[in-house]
């Protein structure tokens, strides 16, 4: 059975970056949800139902037709939301250090121009999905995926990722997308992070 992690800091902590009100609907209604219809669509499959979700991302093929789609669409939401959460924090931001800013140097020539294209890949995605930073073959790169979808079953790793759903910024930040990436820079928890890349680095 699949259930709901709490927020690892209170609901108004990344204020006034992203506010509280987001977080209540974001995390208790939209995540729940997610989370909700995955336990239903797996009723009577037990044995899915006590896997790690990334591992039932993994191996999309071995679940049954009739529910893969549903169990794709719920399960990404619920995996991608309980990374999300952990890859921001409050006091958030700023530039990493250690391994991962070395990454990013290599693959991207330096930190500005990291976050400018990843950025750009949050902005111009077209529709609900997401951006992310993740290791393919021990590099990095950057990718966008709509719906729900996750790079876990393209057998990438990721480290960082931005919701760029509406419901992820629409009460504070209406139509301004740019704006709210802008702003989320702020949050990002580099040390989780650095320990995602070191992880994913060594499985590679």
């Amino acid at each position: 059975m699949f259930t709901l992690p709490d927020l690892p800091y209170d609901y108004k902590a990344l204020e006034p970056f992203i506010d509280e009100e987001t977080m209540h609907f974001h995390h208790d209604r939209h995540h729940a949800t997610y989370v909700k219809n995955l336990n239903d669509v797996l009723g009577g499959h037990e044995d899915l139902l006590n896997l790690d979700i990334n591992d039932i991302l993994r191996d999309l093929e071995k679940i049954p037709e009739e529910i893969r789609i549903k169990v794709k669409n719920n399960g990404g939401g619920h995996a991608n939301h309980s990374l999300f959460w952990e890859v921001m924090t409050p006091g958030g931001g700023g530039e990493p250090k250690g391994k991962v800013l070395g990454a990013i140097e290599n693959s991207f020539g330096d930190f500005p121009t990291f976050q400018e294209k990843f950025s750009a890949a949050g902005v111009s995605h077209f529709g609900s999905g997401w951006a992310w930073l993740v290791i393919k073959d021990g590099k990095l790169d950057i990718l966008d995926t709509p719906n729900q979808d996750s790079p876990v079953s393209e057998r990438k790793t990721p480290i960082l990722l931005l919701d760029v759903w509406e419901h992820a910024y629409y009460l504070k930040y209406k139509n301004m997308r740019a704006d709210y990436i802008k702003a989320w820079w702020n949050t990002v928890n580099w040390e989780k992070v650095e320990k995602l890349f070191e992880s994913g680095v060594n499985k590679s």
